[in-house]
């Protein structure tokens, strides 16, 4: 399953970012940008490719959008690059 702008929990992100992300050098760089937070684009770029990371099958909406309120709302905002956010919530999921 791949997360859809319509199940996004949030209606309020800008949408300015171009919305492809197939090309291989965009991915590879991704992995060290900052994640705009308010950006839909980015944020469903970045929840799918997590749950692709995490090999999510047969996942809900539900979790889906329960790690877009972990990113938006519970990631300490002083964290912003992916990987950042990748591992603080690896390191956090039992807390959560």
């Amino acid at each position: 399953m791949t997360y859809t702008r319509e199940q996004m929990v949030y209606k309020d992100y800008k949408l300015t970012a171009v919305a492809d992300h197939e090309d291989p050098n965009f991915i590879f760089k991704q992995e060290a940008s900052m994640l705009n937070r308010s950006e839909g684009y980015e944020m469903l770029y970045f929840i799918n490719a997590l749950a692709k990371k995490w090999e999510w099958k047969n996942i809900s909406v539900v979790s889906y959008n329960n790690l877009e309120r972990i990113i938006r709302n519970q990631v300490p905002s002083n964290i912003r690059t992916h990987v950042g956010i990748k591992r603080w919530i690896e390191l956090n999921h039992n807390k959560i």
